[in-house]
């Protein structure tokens, strides 16, 4: 059985209610679960939040939310791997096991089922324990530099200085959407966290990425959402 569980707590500073805010129409969070359902993957679609009203939207849009997320695993120091083990501990209290799952993120508008799919495909035929997507670095990382204290600069890879961008090998960074990952690894870390557990990726082109981390993220999305997407319509 497969289950994609939604960490959406509830209390974001930066970006009030971020996890509901209005983008293009609904409620950024509906786009997760959309895309999620549309899959056809998964026995569950699950929220996992401390609060009500994220819980009540979730609902609506298709989401299950059973419980709602302990005290202990809601404040800002705690893990997105310590909701993940509380959600499947809590399924399995119930005699529901789950040997895949998938943490999808709630402010991912750009998350298509096409891609959730492609993602599960490749976990299926790897040995990865888990899989997730990444975006290249545009320009290279290799010719970064650093802001030093005297407010001078230093290049974090000097040895590539007078290296031409094109003899520089690809970079890649986690585009923040999704991962998928084998239940009984997880189980098996310590700190329940997927960074001691071996990963694949797909990787996704710069138009299907947007960190949204700030109000001015938050609006570049909403730009680069209708440019590349459009406007969707939930029946």
């Amino acid at each position: 059985m497969n289950i994609c569980i939604i960490p959406a707590r509830g209390g974001s500073k930066r970006i009030p209610q971020k996890n509901i805010k209005n983008f293009h129409g609904h409620p950024i969070i509906s786009y997760s679960i959309q895309s999620a359902i549309k899959s056809n993957l998964f026995d569950e679609v699950m929220v996992s939040t401390d609060d009500p009203e994220i819980a009540e939207i979730s609902i609506k849009y298709g989401a299950s939310v059973p419980f709602l997320r302990s005290a202990a695993n809601s404040d800002d120091y705690s893990g997105t791997g310590d909701a993940l083990n509380e959600v499947l501990k809590k399924y399995e209290e119930v005699g529901k096991y789950f040997s895949v799952a998938c943490c999808l993120y709630p402010t991912a508008p750009f998350v298509t089922e096409d891609r959730i799919k492609q993602a599960f495909a490749e976990l299926q035929i790897s040995t990865f324990d888990v899989i997730f997507p990444v975006a290249k670095f545009r320009p290279t990382i290799f010719r970064s530099y650093r802001m030093l204290a005297d407010s001078s600069v230093a290049m974090n890879f000097p040895e590539y200085e007078i290296s031409r961008s094109q003899d520089l090998p690809d970079a890649y960074y986690d585009a923040g959407q999704f991962y998928f990952f084998r239940t009984q690894n997880f189980f098996k870390l310590k700190n329940k966290n997927t960074f001691g557990l071996s990963k694949g990726v797909i990787v996704l082109d710069d138009s299907e990425v947007q960190d949204i981390d700030s109000p001015e993220d938050w609006q570049m999305a909403e730009m680069k959402y209708l440019v590349n997407i459009g406007a969707v319509s939930y029946e």
